[in-house]
């Protein structure tokens, strides 16, 4: 469970980070992250485990991770528009 928060944590955290590199620069250097060294090694663990191709556990795993931000994306827009909703019910003085 605490790395479900983790990643729930770092998926909002990245939503509020802009990044003004190229494309390209961009992909080398995820590319070539530690981070994407552990999902590979999760991946082939997980292959393993489910007795599945790495092809479909990368699936998996990435449809995972997409679930979860489009999750909070959600949640993100639906308290804006609360937090809207509020404030145009506020009486101005």
């Amino acid at each position: 469970m605490e790395s479900i928060q983790l990643l729930n944590t770092a998926i909002i955290k990245s939503k509020e980070k802009k990044v003004h590199q190229s494309f390209e620069e961009r992909l080398n250097q995820v590319c070539n992250s530690p981070v994407i060294e552990v999902l590979n090694k999760c991946i082939s663990q997980y292959a393993e485990s489910q007795k599945i191709s790495r092809d479909q556990a990368a699936l998996q795993v990435v449809e995972s991770i997409r679930e979860l931000d489009s999750i909070w994306s959600d949640y993100i827009v639906m308290e804006g528009i609360d937090r809207l909703k509020n404030l145009l019910r506020t009486p101005t003085h």
